[in-house]
């Protein structure tokens, strides 16, 4: 089991990008590592819940649902 940091500086202006912090530690957290996110700059106003929700990355689910996936998880978020 690794220990893995994912920083995510992206919001709102590439859903994408700031998609792929919460998707990544879900992945990694299910293959039994320890993921932890930490959010930078732009990244920090994912944690809004009405920005979140109307956050859609390309082919995933909101970000809001993906936090909540993160959150169910144990995954600590630092912002």
């Amino acid at each position: 089991m690794a220990k893995i940091l994912y920083v995510g500086t992206h919001g709102t202006d590439n859903p994408t990008k700031a998609g792929l912090v919460f998707t990544a530690a879900n992945g990694a957290k299910e293959a039994g590592h320890k993921p932890t996110v930490a959010l930078l700059g732009d990244a920090t106003y994912l944690m809004k819940d009405t920005i979140a929700a109307n956050t859609s990355p390309v082919g995933w689910p909101p970000i809001k649902e993906l936090i909540a996936i993160a959150v169910a998880n144990g995954t600590p978020i630092y912002i």
